[in-house]
C-alpha cells in the first residue's frame, strides 16, 4: 500500500504544528513545501523531526549544479526523508543534487511536469512542438533517473506509464491527491488515493482535501480506509 504524506501548506510554524496535532498518530509523513519553508525555514523541519515525524522536502530546487549540490547538502543535514529539484533543471544539475545526498537518508524526487499544468500550457511555453504530457513527463523521468535521480513525482495520470518504463526500485511520488467529491482548486491533474495507488505510486501527498476538511482526522482516516480497501 502506499505511503501517504500530508502537505503542510500554511503560513506560520505554529499553523503547521497545530495541524499535526490534528492528525492521527498515524499521519507520520510530512510535505514541507515552498510557502511553509520560506515563512518558517529549517527550523519548523528540526522541531518536526524532533517529533520524529519523517519530511518530504518539496523545494523544487532548479538552478546551476553548485547552488543545488549545496542546498541539497543541507536538505540531508535537516534528515529530510525526500527532496525534490526540477528535472528540468537538467542532468548535471540532478547529478549534483544527488552526489550531495550520498551518505545520508535523502532521496532525490524529480518533478516532472507540474499537476497545475493544462495541455494549453504546455503549448503556450514550447510552442506547436510541446509534447502532451505523457511523452513530456516520460522524456523528463527518464533524463532524471538516467542522472541519479531516485525517483520522480508525476501526476497520476502519468504513474501507470512510468511505472513500466522505470527501473526496477525507482520510486514515483504522486500530488494532487483528493477524495472523492473534493474541489479540483487549482490542479489540473487530480485522482482519487485508489487510483493513484492502482496506477503504481508509492508516496501519495495528500493537501487540502484532508487539510482544507472540517474535521482533517477524518479525512486522513478516509485516505487510509480507500487505499487499504481499493
Amino acid at each position: 500500500m502506499p505511503e501517504v504524506a500530508v502537505a503542510l501548506d500554511v503560513q506560520s510554524a505554529d499553523a503547521a504544528l497545530a495541524l499535526v496535532d490534528r492528525l492521527p498518530p498515524d499521519a507520520d509523513f510530512f510535505k514541507v513545501g515552498l510557502e511553509l519553508f520560506s515563512r518558517a525555514g529549517p527550523a519548523v523541519v528540526r522541531e518536526l523531526r524532533r517529533r520524529e515525524l519523517r519530511i518530504f522536502l518539496d523545494l523544487k530546487l532548479h538552478d546551476i549544479p553548485n547552488t543545488v549540490r549545496g542546498a541539497a547538502r543541507a536538505a540531508a543535514e535537516l534528515e529530510a526523508e525526500f527532496l525534490t529539484v526540477h528535472a528540468s533543471g537538467g542532468p548535471r544539475m540532478i547529478e549534483a543534487a544527488r552526489t550531495a545526498v550520498e551518505g545520508s537518508e535523502t532521496r532525490i524526487a524529480a518533478v516532472t511536469l507540474l499537476t497545475s499544468l493544462a495541455r494549453s500550457d504546455l503549448h503556450r511555453m514550447w510552442g506547436q512542438a510541446a509534447p502532451g504530457h505523457s511523452t513530456g513527463a516520460a522524456r523528463l523521468a527518464s533524463v532524471a533517473m538516467e542522472s541519479g535521480a531516485h525517483g520522480v513525482v508525476a501526476a497520476a495520470r502519468e504513474a501507470r506509464m512510468l511505472r513500466a518504463r522505470l527501473p526496477g526500485g525507482a520510486f514515483i511520488v504522486t500530488p494532487a491527491i483528493r477524495l472523492s467529491g473534493s474541489s479540483h482548486d487549482d490542479q489540473a491533474a487530480v485522482a482519487t488515493p485508489a487510483a493513484a495507488a492502482r496506477a503504481g505510486a508509492d508516496l501519495l501527498v495528500v493537501g487540502r482535501t484532508v487539510t482544507g476538511a472540517s474535521d482533517p482526522r477524518v479525512a486522513f482516516r478516509r485516505v487510509r480506509a480507500e487505499l487499504a480497501g481499493r
